[in-house]
């Protein structure tokens, strides 16, 4: 979904979204503010990659970090509930994962991420997708666009 698509729709239904990145590095804030007026909605976000900041700034429980690990569907979850809270928006989003060239494991191989969406009514989602650009670049892009059209599916059944 383009990014103008879910900048029209927050703005008619007078919702704002903040981001908690781990892999992008600020690549779902970068899109998402190519929308001229976007501070309308769009506040900014958290890039939470390494050093503990998942817990520090998002609230994320060490024991969550211990047990689920820092790329995992509750992760996801807790890191778009985090950076919702702490910035006071009505939806938070999240991406975590291994955009390689390495890192990857049997369990979670290069180009696995998970994305989250915390919003109105109790709403915490988590997905797991898999991308297939075969560079590093082109898995954080993939992946931040998905995370945008989970988001924009979220915002569309909100409107009906």
């Amino acid at each position: 979904m383009k990014v103008e698509e879910i900048a029209e729709m927050l703005v008619a239904q007078d919702k704002r979204v903040s981001v908690a990145e781990a892999d992008t590095c600020g690549l779902v804030g970068y899109m998402l503010s190519t929308v001229p007026g976007s501070s309308r909605w769009f506040p900014g976000g958290v890039i939470a990659y390494t050093g503990g900041l998942k817990q520090s700034i998002l609230g994320v429980s060490d024991e969550l970090y211990e047990t689920k690990g820092s790329v995992s569907p509750e992760m996801a979850v807790a890191m778009a509930v985090g950076v919702r809270d702490l910035t006071g928006t009505d939806y938070g989003i999240s991406v975590t994962g291994v955009a390689g060239p390495t890192g990857g494991s049997s369990g979670l191989p290069i180009g696995t991420f998970y994305i989250g969406v915390a919003g109105p009514g109790g709403l915490e989602l988590a997905e797991r997708i898999h991308t297939d650009a075969g560079d590093r670049d082109g898995n954080k892009r993939q992946s931040a666009q998905a995370v945008l059209d989970m988001l924009g599916n979220e915002l569309k059944k909100a409107a009906s």
